[in-house]
């Protein structure tokens, strides 16, 4: 398996391979992000806080190479210092008469390397936790929690990508 870029401006409906539990064997299924909004006719939600909260059930991990966001006008990509993919820990439900099969990613306070750029950021898992977050074996704040300063490059991609705002964007903006 290979991991890509997973850019946080992406289109609800583009597909992504996501990494679940399916009774006792692990499966791969490509699934939209952004689960159903929680009023007719609202924003999908692509992103849920984990501080506080349980996930007793529907985990799911999404491989990525590095992630991108837009910050302060300016495109930025963030990837493992060591050069290694990660994956991210999600949710995924099941479809609905009026929702399709999707994920969500979870979110966490900022590690030092992500905080210039935003508070909060999508909760990374190391390769070699992914299986506790799936088998339920840790609990969720020994996993989800900001990695040590110096875990990511950070770094600008070269070409410009054409990016919308983003719910990564700090809240407060300057002139």
């Amino acid at each position: 398996m290979s991991a890509k870029v997973f850019d946080s401006d992406a289109s609800l409906d583009e597909g992504r391979v996501i990494i679940r539990r399916c009774g006792g064997d692990v499966e791969m299924a490509e699934l939209p992000w952004g689960l159903q909004p929680s009023e007719v006719g609202g924003r999908p939600f692509t992103v849920v806080r984990a501080e506080g909260r349980t996930f007793p059930s529907h985990r799911c991990l999404v491989p990525a190479s590095e992630f991108r966001h837009r910050s302060r006008g300016k495109a930025y990509s963030f990837s493992l210092a060591n050069g290694d993919w990660f994956y991210f820990a999600g949710v995924w439900r099941p479809a609905t008469r009026d929702w399709p099969e999707a994920y969500a990613i979870l979110t966490i306070e900022a590690n030092d390397d992500v905080a210039p750029f935003h508070d909060r950021q999508m909760a990374v898992l190391r390769r070699e936790q992914r299986m506790a977050w799936l088998d339920w074996t840790c609990l969720e704040e020994e996993l989800l929690r900001p990695l040590t300063a110096g875990t990511f490059v950070v770094s600008q991609p070269r070409k410009h990508l054409h990016m919308r705002r983003s719910h990564f964007e700090p809240k407060t903006r300057t002139s």
